[in-house]
């Protein structure tokens, strides 16, 4: 089923280069705005994703390669040094919290080695609603995280995560449930 919602990219072209420099200068203005500018900060977070619900909080060192393919719900939190790779769409619930130096990975390369470095694919990455992804987490591409899970932090998600418990460990596996 993934293998359906995959979609390959090929990297440099025109287009992919416009729209990854339309990002990195949003997100630096992201970054390089003050502490205490809110307002400014949610209009650019506003400008660059896709969707966002009501009260966003990013903090500083936010990074994404387009932008316009993450939405997220109500509530959104994310930690320092976030990065998101939306080669593919992020589809974020309402009530979550991503704690810091975590990374949500889309984009992945062929295992082949010719040509690697010239195109990729991506699938989407689904993350439901009262999810919290601890720190330095790694969600991988065509992970959905279904409603009200935790990831301890630390771990390395590559596998569909059900509702209502906690998963830990480098590949995650469930804990116990909630």
């Amino acid at each position: 089923m993934k293998d359906k919602l995959k979609t390959y990219y090929k990297r440099g072209t025109e287009e992919l280069t416009k729209d990854n420099i339309r990002a990195h200068k949003l997100t630096q203005e992201f970054n390089n705005a003050g502490v205490e500018e809110f307002e400014k900060k949610e209009e650019i977070i506003r400008t660059l994703f896709g969707s966002v619900g009501g009260n966003p909080s990013i903090e500083h060192n936010f990074h994404c390669d387009l932008g316009y393919n993450i939405h997220v719900g109500e509530n959104f939190y994310a930690g320092y040094n976030c990065t998101i790779l939306d080669m593919a769409e992020v589809i974020v619930g309402d009530n979550c919290m991503i704690g810091p130096n975590v990374g949500i990975y889309t984009a992945g390369h062929a295992i082949e080695p010719k040509d690697r470095n010239k195109s990729g694919y991506a699938i989407p990455i689904k993350i439901g609603n009262n999810v919290w992804i601890g720190g330095s987490c790694t969600i991988l591409p065509g992970v959905t995280i279904e409603d009200n899970s935790i990831i301890a932090a630390g771990s390395v998600v590559i596998q569909d995560v059900p509702s209502n418990v906690i998963m830990a460990g480098n590949p995650a596996k469930k804990l116990k449930d909630i």
